[in-house]
Formats: C-alpha cells, structure tokens, sequence
C-alpha cells in the first residue's frame, strides 16, 4: 500500500511539472444531466436526472389550478435567482420574481415541484436544464425596458410541467414558447439544453438565442431549437455542452425549428454550397472546454467501455507517461450523440455518477502533491485534509489546478417513470440539497401533495436549524476539519439511511397500489405522509451528525 501511494505521488509530480492546460475553463458549468431509455434501465423505466440548478434550491407543490377562460398568465424574470441580497430574500416561497409579460393561462393546469429551475410534474414528466456555451453574436441580456425577448428556459419549464403530460407535448409547447415570446437566457447569456422525459420516451431539446435585436414584429422566431430523441436502448450525457450534431430534418427522432440552418447562414458558419453535412453543434458552439469534455469522456468511457478506444485518463490505465499526459485532447466530434449501456442502468448508477469527483483520473484534486505528506516510513500519504472540493483560496495557496467536479453544490434530482404504475405511485422524484457528494438523496412521489417546511425553507442571509439546506450545508462545512476522516463517519450514518429507501421501495409502493385501488386520494395521502417524516428524519441525521463531527474533529486542547 505504501508503495503504490509513493508511486501515485511521483505521477502526479510529474504530471504537474510537464502537462500543459490545453482549456480554459468554463466561466458556467455547475449542470450535468443523464438521461436513459426504457431498455436500457435495470426496471423499465426511463430515468431523467440533473445536478447543479441554481440559488433558489427551495422545493414546494404547486397544486392544479382551474382558471377562467382570457386568464392571463405571469412571466417573470428571475426565477432562478435568489441571493442574499434579492428582494425575495427570506420570503416564503411562492414570489417568484420580477413580472416581464403575460400569455394566454389555459383552464386547468397540473401539479409539479417548484424550484428555480423546476423538474418534475403529477404525470411523470421530468425536465432537467444544462447551460450550453453559444457563439458571442447569439447571446441576449435582459435589459429593464429595452429587451423584447422574455421567455427564460426556467419559465419554460414551469409552463410546461404544468400544461403538458407527455415529452413531445413539452418539446411543441417550449419551443412555440420560446419562438413567439422570444428566449432570454438567464446564465451568462448562454444557450439552454433541456433533458426532457416522460414514461415512453427520452428527448435532448437545445435552444440557442438570437442575439440581442430581435422583436416580436421581425416576424421571425425568437430562438433556433433542435431535439433529438435519445433510443430506448441508449443513455446520454449533457456537460454544459451542445450534444446534437448532424441535423437531417426528415429524420426519425430529430426535431427543428425553422430557421435551425438559415441563422448559420446568413452569419457565415455555413455555406450550403459546399456540399458538407450541417453540423447544428458545430454551427452555433464555440470549441469544447475541459470542464465539458471530462465528463463526456467519463460518462461514455464508463457506460460502453468496449464501444471505441477511450482517451487514457485513469491512473491505472496501461500506457506510458507519454500517452497519458501528452495525449491529443480529442474534440466533441469524438463522442456519440448517445450510446447502448454494455450493462443496464439503475438509479443508484447514476446517482453515483453524479457523485463522481474523477477518483483515480488524471482530474483528481485529491492527488495533487501538494496533498501529500510524509507518512514517517519513507513513503508518503494524503493529508487528512486533502479534499476534492478545496476552495479557491486553497487551490491559490496549495497551487492545485482546478478540475471540474461532476458533484457540484446546489440541488437536483435523479426521476424515474414507470408506465405500468399509476402515475402518482411510478413517478419518483429523488430529489437532493446541497452537494450530491455528502447529501441524502429523497424519494418523493408524483403524488405527494405537501412538502415539509424545512425543505422550502431557505434565507441565505441568515443561518436557520428548520432549513434543511442550512442543516445539511453546516456538515459539509464541518467536513473539511478533517475530510478524508469525516467524510466516512458522514457515509456511516448516511449510506444506510439512503439504502433503506431504496430496499423499501417494493414495499411502500405495494401498500401504496392497495389504497389507491381503494381510493387514489388515500395513496397521495399515505406518500405525502411519508416524505414529510422521511424529510424530518434526514435532518435530524444531519443536525446529530453536526454535534458529532464537531465534537470528534474539534481543535480545542484537552
């Protein structure tokens, strides 16, 4: 063991000494979402998921609402922000930012998950929302009183969870959406790649803006969209990077608005005459950063090992020094739109992907040598505080070079959609807060009709023991006393809770099915119960655990 953590520590010296940074990276690019097909799942179902979101982590149900016929229906800008200086600060949730327009409200809508970037609704639909770099000639701001577009990706989402049933519905009503109204990104300027899924099918749909001018009165769309159909024996992965390629209108799977060709070319990145394919990609991103490519290239690498021969990245792969460092980055050309799973996927799977730091990878922070310490036996070992989630103060200090973490803190959820249960029993929404790396992951049922209060509860100006973020944050916090220890006291209480839900899932839905063949209401009322004492119990777990860690790891003298 000492000599393999010896050998570790001169790789990674020289790796530091000679690699050169062949990226810059990514100014955004906290979102990773999965998506898998029916057949390419463990249980049949398809699984949608997404890490990162943004500040507003607040969870809450919006019930289905009835409306009279001309309602008209919010717009608002700033869904997804919620700082500690916001006006919507310590507010209960429900206010959800500035007004910018209206649209025509339909008479009834549906019930779905509230949060900034909201995800799952009463039917199983499931959206999840990666930020996509575009071209600077594309991006729009929105500017009080001036810009006319006033469709962000998150007001999207909402309309759609609460209008539609099925990922066509969505895909038809986003993009109409977004064409009429006008897309107004909310990060950065940049493009919009929606994961959207229901109990049949898994569809990637990407919207890139249209620059800053454009009006409703031009009479031409808003935004260029594309959406391509993930197979059912598939699963694919969006980095923060445009994964459609090849753009063939008439092809089974593959959606466009359009203009989706005609933007390039009155912009000059496509010239029709040259008989080359059109390359939707290529046309309207910019060239892939590290922080997209790592996690293409572990994704795929990891799901289809044998599909191509993978860049070698991990520590242990068989090649000289040469290979692994001075390798050629390859392009995003490199990888598929999506791939056949060489053995089927699970929720568990993808939860522990979204968990992945890159262990053992030429993108480990945790073997920087600036990490290790002398172990008093000629050897050397990881320091107890060695992290893979240092701060940037620290990286400044110990002189780590950033990579890019799959886990991320924020929230975000992993959905699976069952055909063959009811709706409100099949559609579980695994729902998450804070780092995905030390959070619990929870079980909520397109069913449920209440949340509890400290899951949407959240100030962040001021700390709060009923915030379940606040709670669950501390510990993280508490972590780096002493991270290479603590983190597995956090695995000792956490790990078993987070198994039973999913050993017990059987058997919580079978009770479920009976009540709601009696009545349905019974169900919702049985699973609602449930994630409210569910919730209450992964606090306490995390407030006990603060008590501990700070105890155990405390610098005070005896």
């Amino acid at each position: 063991m000492r000599h393999k953590t010896s050998i570790l520590f001169i790789i990674m010296v020289f790796m530091v000494l000679i690699v050169p940074t062949p990226f810059i990276v990514n100014s955004f690019g906290d979102c990773t979402d999965i998506i898998v097909g029916k057949k390419a799942t463990m249980d049949g179902s398809v699984i949608n998921s997404h890490t990162g979101a943004c500040s507003d982590s607040r969870v809450h149900v919006v019930p289905a609402r009835t409306y009279k016929k001309g309602t008209m229906a919010p717009v608002y800008w700033g869904m997804v922000f919620f700082g500690r200086d916001d006006e919507r600060a310590g507010l209960p949730v429900g206010n959800y930012g500035k007004v910018i327009g209206e649209i025509p409200q339909v008479e009834r809508t549906y019930a779905y998950f509230h949060t900034g970037y909201s995800q799952f609704n009463e039917f199983q639909l499931a959206i999840g929302e990666s930020t996509l770099s575009q071209k600077e000639e594309l991006k729009a701001y929105y500017v009080e009183g001036i810009s006319q577009q006033i469709m962000t990706i998150e007001q999207a989402q909402v309309f759609a969870l609460e209008r539609c049933k099925t990922a066509r519905e969505a895909i038809e009503l986003i993009t109409s959406l977004v064409e009429k109204y006008g897309f107004l990104p909310s990060c950065e300027g940049g493009a919009e790649a929606l994961t959207i899924t229901d109990t049949k099918e898994a569809w990637v749909l990407e919207i890139f803006s249209v620059g800053p001018d454009w009006t409703k009165e031009s009479g031409k769309p808003g935004a260029i969209w594309a959406a391509q159909r993930v197979p059912d024996d598939h699963a694919t992965i969006i980095p923060n990077y445009s994964r459609i390629r090849e753009i063939q209108i008439d092809s089974a799977g593959i959606l466009a608005s359009e203009n989706y060709k005609q933007v390039a070319i009155d912009k000059g990145w496509y010239n029709p005459a040259s008989g080359a394919p059109f390359i939707w990609q290529e046309a309207y991103a910019p060239p892939i950063t590290e922080g997209s490519l790592n996690r293409l290239w572990l994704f795929f690498s990891t799901i289809s090992p044998n599909l191509k021969e993978w860049p070698k990245r991990k520590l242990t792969d068989p090649t000289d020094s040469m290979t692994m460092y001075r390798q050629r980055f390859e392009g995003a050309d490199f990888y598929p739109f999506s791939a056949k799973p060489e053995k089927k996927l699970s929720v568990q799977d993808i939860i522990a992907f979204q968990r992945s730091v890159f262990e053992e990878t030429i993108y480990d922070m945790t073997l920087n040598p600036a990490w290790f310490v002398p172990d008093g036996k000629g050897g050397y070992v990881k320091s107890p505080l060695t992290t893979p989630f240092p701060s940037k103060e620290l990286e400044d200090l110990l002189g780590i070079s950033h990579h890019r973490n799959v886990s991320q803190a924020g929230y975000g959820f992993v959905s699976q959609a069952r055909s063959w249960l009811p709706d409100s029993i099949g559609g579980v929404y695994w729902f998450y807060l804070d780092n995905q790396y030390m959070t619990t992951y929870i079980p909520i049922y397109a069913g449920v009709q209440e949340i509890s209060p400290l899951y949407k509860t959240r100030d962040l100006a001021k700390f709060d023991e009923n915030s379940a973020q606040w709670v669950i944050d501390f510990v993280d916090n508490l972590l780096h006393l002493g991270w290479q220890d603590a983190v597995r006291d956090l695995r000792t209480v956490r790990d078993p809770m987070e198994a039973g839900f999913f050993t017990s899932q059987p058997e919580i839905e079978a009770e479920a099915l009976d009540l709601y063949k009696k009545d349905p209401k019974l169900a919702k009322d049985y699973l609602t119960k449930l994630t409210k004492y569910r919730m209450e119990k992964i606090v306490q777990m995390y407030r006990d655990l603060r008590y501990f860690l700070i105890t155990k790891y405390t610098n005070s003298t005896e």
